[in-house]
């Protein structure tokens, strides 16, 4: 099935509905996107090709970081000036990732994709923040949170996750912000990155946004809760549910890329 036949059969509004709960739940909960989960479940629920499910997923992340965002920045729980260089960043680093998608074949995508979340697995076991750290931003510092917002932007357009499971763990790693701040300011990040990855992506044909409403609108009505729960978490806690999910999502991806060469 080809994109075009994809994007263009009407899906099951139920099953866009809970897909997209679930991703704004996520999104929420850990400061993602939520296309981490939800690009493989397009393509293992809804048989999406891999670069339509990055687009779709790419979409869908808007309204979640958008409502997400600002239920962490009513917490006071989001570094503008950090979310700012970031999104600099991101804004020209996902277009160049909707660029790539279009010319990278899908198999190289789909095992790329597994490699990517089995490094941001183990970094998490090396990443157990204090609540009561800050980010302190200084000449180098936010050159440094530009560039990160560029790779991060690339990996969005690229792969269709937000870019979260790649900043919350490198803003406490490296620049020295907790569990919630590194959250909510990933989410705030999001937005102008989603935008611009849309832009780019409905371009070359590579988002179903007939999905992505539904998808968007479900998303964006359980991240305020994904948020909420946060707070209640210990960050080690947070770092192991987030682990386990990851394993969860890379063993389903694994297991279909490799009956799909039988």
């Amino acid at each position: 099935m080809t994109n075009f036949d994809v994007a263009h059969k009407r899906q099951p509004v139920i099953i866009l509905l809970l897909l997209g709960a679930l991703t704004g739940m996520l999104s929420g909960l850990f400061g993602i996107g939520g296309g981490i989960v939800l690009v493989p479940l397009l393509v293992l629920v809804l048989g999406y090709q891999q670069k339509l499910a990055a687009g779709t997923s790419v979409a869908t992340i808007l309204p979640a970081a958008v409502v997400g965002g600002i239920t962490y920045a009513v917490q006071g729980h989001v570094d503008w000036v950090a979310a700012l260089l970031l999104a600099i960043g991101i804004i020209g680093g996902a277009q160049v990732g909707s660029y790539l998608l279009q010319r990278i074949p899908t198999g190289v995508l789909r095992w790329t994709f597994m490699a990517f979340l089995v490094l941001v697995v183990v970094s998490l076991w090396f990443i157990v923040p204090s609540r009561d750290s800050e980010v302190t931003i200084t000449i180098i510092s936010g050159i440094a949170l530009i560039l990160v917002g560029f790779g991060t932007g690339i990996l969005s357009g690229l792969l269709g996750v937000g870019g979260g499971v790649v900043v919350v763990p490198v803003l406490m790693f490296f620049f020295g912000a907790n569990d919630l701040v590194a959250k909510g300011t990933s989410l705030i990040m999001l937005i102008p990155g989603s935008i611009s990855g849309t832009i780019g992506n409905f371009r070359r044909q590579n988002v179903d946004l007939r999905a992505a409403v539904p998808l968007g609108i479900a998303a964006s009505l359980c991240s305020p809760l994904g948020s909420i729960v946060a707070t209640y978490i210990t960050p080690m806690w947070s770092n192991i549910a987030f682990s386990a999910l990851l394993v969860l999502v890379i063993v389903q991806m694994a297991v279909k890329a490799i009956r799909s060469k039988k």
